[in-house]
């Protein structure tokens, strides 16, 4: 009997933790950064440009790049994300697993304080923040066992918060450090319970402590640098080079329930600790050249994503320890390659034409977590967009850009076996596709 209200009470506790984070909601080991894109122009060319974008997404792929233009910016983007998550099951005609949409706003600034120093040396200023469901869902967050599937890098996108800078240190390099924002929540729970699980005199204590995450970028124009004089071939190249610290947003919970004539004073002590969000180090190298109205490069990026495993085994909510304490058929993770390619082209002046394509291989090894039961594919990502700068504004100084950008993500059949709690397993062939559109007006100033 107290086993019973014991895990009641657990779930209670942490359900109470988490209710002014989203009830209910389903999140992800992925943030719209990685599993997207930031604004539509990273959308559109499946983030191949990503680190030498002029724009302030920069700020999360390559700080360094947030110096290519003086002036400074402010944009604002809607992102609406349709997924449709299939696991194929014998005897059955309902194969989606999960179709909840993803929607996020979000607002990006930078500006140059070289007016702050007495130097006047120009080091420019970069802020992104993003909210989901269009600004409702301050930290949407969700952890949780299952016993029919669920997606390892699809739902709902918490918090998005980064904030960093770039300055020139010589003709053609540039350099840039940001910071991935997340934060780690504290829960305190003592309550006072009834068997039939109403509770009374319940103290409740929450506090979260931002963790900051760095990020790392270096830029190289090899025509400033080697031939800043003259013309020669290595005008209109350019490499980058970042680097992308693992993040992750945790809650720990630590609670003290008395249940009446169950569990007597002092009580029954808890604790549940989680992550949610979990991004790997992610070490990118890309490389583009430009040419006269148009401009095409690649990106190659190496994601350790074996660092996982360690998190999760201090993970109670996704832990895979049976009764007698060993661990059965733990959740195997493997580092994994992504390249990507895109292109702009410009269009009779003020429209420009952005296009992208990408290969993820899949970071999960294992095809049967009981308990968590994850899901995952390799996807193919291709992009397409368009941007267009409106000049005659009346009482602006700086044109003003409209960007849209589409994604579609088409995920690979993969077999897995599923799970439950007294050990029946069933087999699945999980599929997908995912429609992501995005709109953003950008003013210069």
């Amino acid at each position: 009997m107290q086993t019973t209200h014991g895990t009641a009470i657990r779930r209670l506790a942490l359900g109470i933790a988490l209710a002014g984070a989203s009830a209910g909601t389903h999140a992800s080991m992925g943030n719209i950064g990685t599993s997207y894109g930031i604004f539509p122009e990273d959308l559109a060319t499946a983030q191949a440009l990503s680190m030498f974008n002029s724009q302030v997404s920069a700020n999360y792929y390559n700080p360094a790049a947030l110096v290519k233009d003086e002036r400074g910016e402010l944009t604002q983007a809607i992102m609406h994300a349709e997924q449709e998550l299939r696991a194929e099951r014998p005897n059955t005609d309902n194969d989606v697993l999960s179709n909840d949409p993803s929607q996020s706003i979000l607002l990006g600034m930078k500006t140059n304080v070289a007016s702050l120093l007495q130097s006047g040396h120009p080091i420019h200023l970069g802020f992104i923040a993003g909210v989901e469901e269009y600004g409702k869902e301050m930290l949407a967050f969700g952890a949780e066992a299952s016993e029919t599937g669920q997606y390892m890098r699809y739902g709902r996108e918490p918090l998005f918060l980064s904030l960093g800078a770039g300055t020139r240190i010589w003709r053609g390099i540039s350099i840039g450090a940001a910071s991935r924002i997340t934060l780690d929540a504290t829960a305190t729970l003592n309550a006072t319970s009834l068997p039939n699980g109403e509770t009374e005199q319940e103290e409740l204590s929450v506090e979260a402590e931002p963790n900051i995450r760095s990020i790392l970028g270096l830029t190289l124009n090899w025509g400033d640098t080697f031939c800043a004089d003259s013309s020669c071939l290595l005008n209109g190249f350019e490499s980058a080079l970042s680097f992308r610290n693992s993040s992750a947003s945790s809650t720990s919970v630590q609670s003290n329930v008395i249940v009446d004539q169950l569990i007597p004073d002092p009580g029954l002590n808890l604790s549940v600790t989680t992550i949610d969000s979990y991004q790997p180090e992610i070490y990118a190298f890309g490389t583009q050249y430009k040419g006269d109205g148009w401009r095409a490069g690649f990106t190659i990026e190496q994601r350790e994503w074996s660092g996982l495993e360690d998190e999760l085994k201090a993970d109670t909510v996704k832990d895979q320890e049976d009764s007698s304490g060993s661990v059965a058929r733990k959740a195997e993770f493997q580092d994994t390659v992504v390249p990507r390619i895109g292109a702009e082209m410009d269009l009779f002046g003020r429209f420009r034409l952005l296009g992208g394509l990408a290969y993820e291989e899949s970071p999960l090894k294992s095809t049967r977590t009981p308990k968590l039961n994850y899901i995952d594919n390799d996807r193919i990502i291709a992009g397409l967009g368009l941007s267009a700068t409106y000049k005659q504004t009346r009482f602006l100084r700086y044109p003003v850009r409209f960007d849209i950008g589409y994604q579609y993500q088409q995920l690979q059949e993969r077999d897995f076996t599923i799970e439950d709690v007294d050990g029946n397993t069933q087999s699945v062939t999980a599929d997908g596709e995912i429609h992501v559109i995005s709109g953003s007006v950008t003013l210069k100033f």
